[in-house]
């Protein structure tokens, strides 16, 4: 097949249909269970077979636990040696190593139609838009955390610095050229337009959950449970929790519960040390297990830094909605979670550091079953709507252009790939799964 022509294939109604190679490029997939690898596993899986070929230039798995389901429909490159660490050195050197391999792999495989990379690790744009240039692809970015927004707001850059000058110029840079970006959330578009990119180019697609996998349960007996799942990191409230926690030691009618990691865990283990503070500190927990994790709580527990509010969006926020569980968001009004709250009456929103607040908050649910009960059905009900895995995967892949049956939209412009490489790509795929499937089992 020449460059510039058009794959077309047709079926036995006679209709044809535009088949779209995608390239993914992000350090997390499958079998990681880091969210922005689960999204991306989430979207490879809904690609229609015979709707073109899909592969993934990944990282090798080590960022907790393991997805134990079967492999997606996708070619699967693991690339770099070094596995992700959350050492700062470690982690830098983990991130140089994937781009290398991931870039070495894309400028010498088969041309892809369709080019989206993550933010995992940052300035990972700039492979997409050297791909874009060199190779004539289309290229998205989906924006997960937005760079150097999130390193400034947490005070790894100073605001103003070179660092925030130089990777600012290089992501906004990428951004402009890109043929679109896909952001999280309002706020999430509110941040990339003060920065310049315009408006008309940004699509939000708001995040998801696995309404199958996590269905709602009954609510438990007993002392409320609050409870957080996954990892806390550097742009997450503790000190408004931690203090509420304290406010309430002793007191039989709480209980609260950490399922994850991240490095602001610490403060969380000492407390779980003195028993009158009802606190345990848990392991992640695995996807399958994650709707009887959420289910075991009355009320799912979000928390963010006032400051970061667009530069990251909190995605735990769709799994609390599916298991039908009230929303309890500890950060800025005016991020994703707190309007989500505002619009669907689903939770409730209170301002980090207003620790009196919380537990005033806390002690009259306590007493309150049925408004739980209430609030959760509304959760549930506004997630099956907007936030379930078919209908978040379906927006992205309206922005890409291809239907929710995975045929290409017209707006996509294929080029010079042929059938004999697709054909090798498969089989090598099916060897990547292999030895991903092993370092599973290990």
């Amino acid at each position: 097949m020449e460059a510039g022509e058009t794959r077309r294939s047709s079926g036995r109604s006679g209709a044809v249909a535009i088949t779209v190679n995608l390239l993914f490029i992000n350090q997390f997939f499958w079998p990681d269970t880091a969210a922005t690898g689960q999204l991306l596993t989430d979207v490879a899986r809904a690609m229609a077979p015979g709707s073109g070929l899909v592969t993934v230039l990944c990282g090798r798995p080590d960022y907790g636990t393991v997805d134990d389901s079967p492999a997606p429909p996708a070619v699967i490159f693991q690339c770099g040696s070094s596995r992700f660490s959350r050492g700062k050195v470690r982690r830098v050197i983990s991130y140089a190593s994937f781009v290398g391999g991931a870039a070495w792999k894309a400028m010498w495989s088969p041309r892809a139609d369709v080019v989206v990379t993550l933010t995992t690790p940052p300035l990972l744009s700039l492979l997409g838009t050297a791909l874009k240039m060199l190779r004539r692809s289309r290229h998205y970015v989906w924006e997960m955390d937005v760079y150097p927004d999130i390193a400034t707001d947490l005070g790894v850059f100073r605001k103003g610095g070179p660092a925030d000058r130089i990777v600012g110029l290089l992501a906004d840079w990428s951004r402009r050229r890109a043929d679109g970006i896909i952001a999280l959330g309002e706020d999430m578009k509110e941040r990339l337009v003060a920065r310049g990119i315009p408006g008309e180019r940004i699509h939000v697609c708001e995040n998801w959950a696995d309404g199958d996998q996590i269905q709602p349960k009954r609510m438990p007996a007993g002392p409320l449970k609050i409870h957080y799942s996954g990892n806390f990191g550097l742009a997450h409230d503790l000190d408004t929790i931690c203090g509420a926690i304290q406010a309430l030691r002793g007191n039989d009618r709480f209980r609260f519960s950490f399922a994850g990691g991240g490095p602001r865990l610490r403060k969380l283990d000492v407390l779980a040390l003195d028993p009158a503070n009802h606190v345990a500190v848990l392991p992640y927990c695995s996807r399958s297990e994650l709707g009887a994790s959420l289910g075991a709580a009355h009320l799912g527990l979000v928390t963010q830094l006032p400051g970061t509010a667009g530069s990251v969006v909190p995605s735990k926020t769709y799994g609390i909605m599916a298991a039908g569980r009230p929303l309890l968001y500890i950060g800025p009004q005016n991020a994703t979670p707190a309007r989500i709250i505002d619009r669907f009456r689903c939770g409730w929103q209170v301002d980090p550091g207003n620790v009196r607040g919380l537990v005033s908050l806390l002690d009259r649910l306590a007493s309150q079953p049925e408004e739980l009960e209430a609030v959760g059905g509304r959760a549930r009900a506004a997630f099956e709507e907007h936030y379930n895995r078919p209908a978040g995967v379906a927006r992205i892949q309206e922005v890409l252009g291809v239907s929710a049956h995975g045929s290409a939209a017209n707006k996509v412009t294929t080029g010079s790939g042929c059938e004999d490489a697709d054909d090798s790509l498969r089989a090598a795929g099916v060897h990547a799964e292999s030895e991903i499937a092993g370092n599973t089992a290990r």
